[in-house]
């Protein structure tokens, strides 16, 4: 993204949006990203490449967290 991360897009919206579930996704290793202190709390996490059915499940995932939040 250009003008800024999506860690800060993150960090600008979730005051706004407290129940907003966020996945990123990225080229760089899961390990790397969360190594460097980007990602430490935020567990929803891509690493490209990934297929369209790798997509659409973790997506559900991440959908499956909401829901079972929401019902508590």
């Amino acid at each position: 993204m250009p003008k800024m991360s999506g860690k800060q897009t993150v960090d600008l919206l979730q005051p706004l949006y407290p129940q907003m579930k966020v996945l990123f996704m990225s080229g760089y290793t899961d390990n790397a990203i969360v190594r460097h202190c980007v990602l430490a709390l935020y567990l929803n996490f891509l690493e490209k490449p990934f297929s369209p059915e790798g997509l659409a499940r973790k997506v559900l995932e991440v959908l499956g967290e909401a829901k079972a939040s929401a019902q508590q």
